[in-house]
């Protein structure tokens, strides 16, 4: 496909999955607007749930001539899809033909937050007078509006944990009319998007806090570590003002909403792709869910929807059965631009019909992997092999097997020059998946060797308390596997540095999305 008609295709507002098979930080140093990451390397642990019907139409890219999009066609042919396409040339054509390379991930959605910070005129409040504030006893509140993992992480002093589309579920057992709510995230996105969903929905005294996390550092001040504040569920007072904020949200973003029976008659549908989204808690999710549903809390799904929907213009229905936190996601859903996104309208005692609902954790959709000879880490332990982690450049930097050597899957080719012959090779990776899939590949590579999957990857080697290392004294290729956010980079004293280059992507993404025509939000007076 040339990039002219890859144009004319995203324009067209049919079903298009444009899908950037380069390692997700190289994705990041350049790609079109609508390319969703989809690295090589990881394609089978990754493709199934973002491309959930084998028959949408597909269009690989990477950086033009380097084969990775031909390997990754060939994979996808293999698993079962059948309309697959190449951008002619890549992105080194798309520039040459006028096209925008934008830098970043989750860019749709981080520009998207951009433009409604200047759209509604999002108000917000410097690190500095928060600080004040804080200090003269102001009533207030701060509302972090990151998952768990990353408010456990950093926080600003005294910030409770609510969650993207959490918000207005649960804000109004929390603020009273005289208190000032703060919401904050790291950057600014999701502090943007959650300042104006509480406006939204009626609240006056909000404001976002300019910069995050990353700003609070920058003024001076110190983040709290290891906080486990979580905000309560609602009362049933609370839960009867979110419901009604959310009602009349609905009706100022046209939210649309389907039955249960509607949505089933959809997913039976061989011609159009659907994407069942679970907007609640994931203690909510694993009590209870509609088998086939995806977990996509309301606030992520809004952050990084390209890591949830890898097809545009797909149809996207939202459960939530208290219908607050799925009727908030939709309504910003519907501003980003995506035509049909709906409500599931709850039915019966649970809210979802009379089905059978599935429980516990639920694993990515993946294709069968190569049956091939595993070993176990206590005789790994014994030594004589050579180990490959295939895992992140991070994670192995964090933690890793001792002498093991880190590569990329997809520049196994890079490591055999590196590594040179050898008589044993056991590839690992977090949780043996990626290694397992590469396993065909690497004895390609080395057919002089034993080629062996640790099983149970890098998880089983330390949950038997065996030995680690950190570092990257080992790597077989360029550590741009993946995206490095500001406090992952190895050197504290480059956070600084790291966090203000990438404040100022975030503010500039308003300017650059002007330059290409193909983007449209919406906004509602």
């Amino acid at each position: 496909m040339t990039p002219l008609e890859l144009r004319e295709r995203l324009a067209s507002g049919a079903e298009l999955a444009l899908l950037d098979v380069r390692e997700q930080g190289v994705h990041t140093q350049g790609h079109p607007f609508f390319a969703a990451s989809l690295p090589l390397s990881r394609l089978e642990v990754m493709v199934l749930d973002l491309v959930p019907r084998y028959s949408a139409p597909l269009v690989l890219l990477d950086g033009g001539g380097e084969g990775l999009a031909e390997r990754a066609a060939a994979k996808l042919g293999q698993l079962g899809y059948t309309d697959v396409q190449m951008l002619d040339g890549g992105c080194t054509a798309w520039q040459a033909t006028g096209g925008e390379l934008f830098s970043g991930v989750n860019v749709p959605c981080k520009a998207f937050g951009e433009f409604i910070e200047h759209r509604y005129e999002t108000p917000r409040i410097p690190p500095a007078e928060l600080k004040r504030l804080k200090d003269s006893g102001r009533k207030l509140v701060i509302l972090d509006s990151r998952p768990w993992e990353e408010y456990h992480r950093m926080n600003i002093p005294g910030g409770i944990d609510a969650p993207g589309a959490e918000l207005v579920y649960r804000v109004h057992d929390l603020a009273g009319p005289d208190t000032l709510v703060v919401v904050n995230c790291a950057g600014r996105t999701r502090s943007i998007i959650g300042c104006q969903s509480l406006r939204n929905a009626g609240l006056k005294d909000v404001v976002a806090l300019k910069d995050g996390t990353m700003g609070w550092e920058l003024a001076g001040f110190e983040c709290e570590r290891g906080a486990e504040r979580v905000a309560p569920a609602p009362t049933p007072e609370g839960r009867k003002k979110a419901r009604a904020a959310a009602d009349q949200v609905a009706k100022r973003f046209g939210v649309k909403f389907a039955s249960f029976s509607k949505t089933m008659s959809w997913r039976a549908e061989s011609t159009r792709t659907l994407y069942l989204l679970d907007v609640r808690t994931r203690a909510e999710f694993e009590a209870g869910r509609i088998p086939g549903s995806v977990h996509a809390p309301g606030g992520q799904l809004v952050q990084a929807t390209d890591e949830f929907v890898g097809v545009r213009n797909a149809r996207i229905v939202l459960v939530d059965p208290e219908r607050v936190r799925s009727v908030m996601t939709a309504s910003w859903l519907n501003q980003m631009g995506w035509d049909e996104v709906y409500v599931l309208e709850p039915e019966g005692a649970f809210g979802l019909g009379d089905i059978t609902l599935a429980r516990g954790p639920r694993a990515p959709r993946i294709p069968v992997y190569p049956d091939w000879p595993v070993v176990r880490a206590s005789e790994l332990s014994r030594g004589g092999a050579t180990v490959i982690d295939l895992s992140t450049s991070l994670r192995f930097r964090r933690k890793h097997i001792p002498g093991a050597w880190w590569a990329v899957r997809a520049r196994l080719a890079q490591a055999r020059e590196k590594i040179g012959a050898v008589k044993e090779v056991v590839l690992t990776s977090e949780d043996s998946l990626i290694a397992r899939f590469a396993a065909p590949e690497a004895a390609a590579l080395w057919p002089e060797a034993q080629v062996k999957v640790l099983e149970g990857g890098n998880a089983a080697w330390l949950d038997a308390g065996l030995p680690a290392e950190t570092g990257l004294a080992k790597a077989t290729t360029s550590l741009d596997d993946v995206w490095y956010k500001p406090y992952d980079h190895e050197h504290e004293k480059d956070y600084e540095k790291h966090a203000k280059a990438y404040l100022d992507w975030e503010v500039a993404l308003v300017d650059q999305i002007k330059r290409d025509p193909a983007i449209r939000f919406r906004a509602y007076d």
